[in-house]
């Protein structure tokens, strides 16, 4: 499964199947919040949110391409990712596109 983030494929004849999407909400576990939370006194990157937040987008990103491939595409273009806080340690990330197929020309 092709993934762009362009609303074409150069030298591709395309067919929109519609638009597809995944989406997840991921919470870390009361540990990695506690830890978190001294990290946010002293500054710097949350590695354990990072890491979250990268679970989650591949997550979504698979559930997207799933809902794609149900509907026998090719491919999934003009990608795009959102993302939500929905409460303290939880976010919502959702990515979307349109599924495609390939036109033999």
């Amino acid at each position: 499964m092709l993934i762009v983030t362009t609303d074409y494929i150069s030298g591709k004849k395309l067919e929109t199947l519609g638009i597809v999407k995944g989406q997840i909400v991921q919470s870390k576990n009361i540990g990695r919040d506690i830890g978190a939370s001294f990290k946010n006194l002293v500054g710097g990157e949350i590695h354990s949110y990072t890491e979250m937040l990268s679970e989650a987008r591949a997550v979504a990103t698979r559930r997207m391409v799933e809902e794609a491939e149900h509907l026998g595409a090719d491919a999934v273009i003009d990608v795009r990712y959102a993302s939500a806080a929905v409460m303290a340690g939880a976010a919502e990330i959702l990515a979307y596109g349109t599924a495609v197929k390939f036109i033999a020309e």
